[in-house]
């Protein structure tokens, strides 16, 4: 199947899809095309290294439904600009929806535009939901939270943020994102609060295995406090979920940065990366 033909029928399929062109660069790089899906890919720039690492940057504006022109090295190099690659996203923005008008959802729906989601905030309260106190959203819904997501779009991308610290508006709206195939599904509170939201669920029906879909207390411990940090601790979790990994420190890991996609091999940069570090840590050891 041509990289046309398919591109052609993703389309039609509404899946996502980005097309990498190298518009400068060495000739044999020059003209080269990657057809980039979030599960695989086709195509080549003529050094699979350059490959790899324009999978990689497809991959990250597709998530966010992004086109730009990026700039690597000859094998792929960041830092570089001897190959310039468009890459064009077929895709809309993923949806965050955040529910509960309080002065924490106003920061993670700016945090959540910064990261490049379609931020919908919903609340049942006119007074509470205004376009004044939300200007970074794309969306300000009043409505009651549970009756809206039942008809709003939701697909694997979509995040839904809880944050209403009512039971009365989360264990509807956590019932109604349990039904839905949302990738992320958290909820602001204490852990006293989750253990009673729980019960409720339990209550409702809910099930163990899909209660664990929800992270409760939301966000990574960060010791976050303001609402803006808050905002980033909930960011950071959302990041490190699609991504899976576990959060924590770089400097306490070993091995390179940046996990290779399931699809692409480990790049020899990444590996000599490696390399070079333990070949450090051990003259350190060595040392004392």
């Amino acid at each position: 199947m041509s990289l046309l033909f398919r591109w052609h029928a993703l389309l039609r399929e509404q899946s996502p899809v980005a097309i990498a062109t190298v518009i400068e660069g060495p000739g044999d790089s020059l003209g080269g095309k990657l057809l980039v899906t979030p599960d695989d890919h086709e195509g080549g720039a003529g050094d699979e290294d350059l490959d790899r690492a324009i999978v990689e940057a497809a991959r990250g504006l597709l998530e966010g439904g992004k086109t730009e022109t990026r700039h690597f090295g000859p094998r792929g190099q960041r830092r570089m600009e001897d190959v310039a690659v468009f890459i064009q996203s077929f895709a809309p923005p993923p949806k965050m929806y955040v529910f509960g008008a309080i002065d924490f959802a106003s920061a993670v729906a700016r945090i959540g535009k910064f990261l490049g989601y379609r931020v919908i905030v919903c609340d049942a309260r006119a007074v509470f939901a205004t376009r004044d106190r939300f200007p970074s959203a794309d969306e300000v819904v009043v409505a009651w939270p549970d009756e809206f997501l039942k008809t709003a779009e939701v697909d694997h991308r979509s995040v839904i943020c809880v944050l209403t610290h009512d039971p009365k508006f989360d264990v509807p709206v956590l019932k109604a994102a349990l039904d839905t195939p949302a990738g992320y599904i958290g909820a602001m509170g204490s852990r006293r609060t989750h253990n009673n939201r729980t019960a409720r669920l339990k209550e409702e029906g809910v099930i163990d295995e899909q209660l664990g879909r929800v992270s409760s207390p939301i966000g990574l411990d960060i010791g976050s406090r303001t609402p803006e940090e808050t905002a980033v601790a909930i960011a950071a979790e959302i990041i490190a979920f699609r991504t899976g990994h576990a959060g924590g420190r770089l400097a306490e890991r070993t091995g390179p940065i940046h996990t290779p996609d399931p699809d692409v091999s480990e790049s020899p940069d990444a590996k000599a990366e490696l390399d070079a570090r333990r070949e450090a840590a051990g003259a350190a050891r060595d040392a004392r």
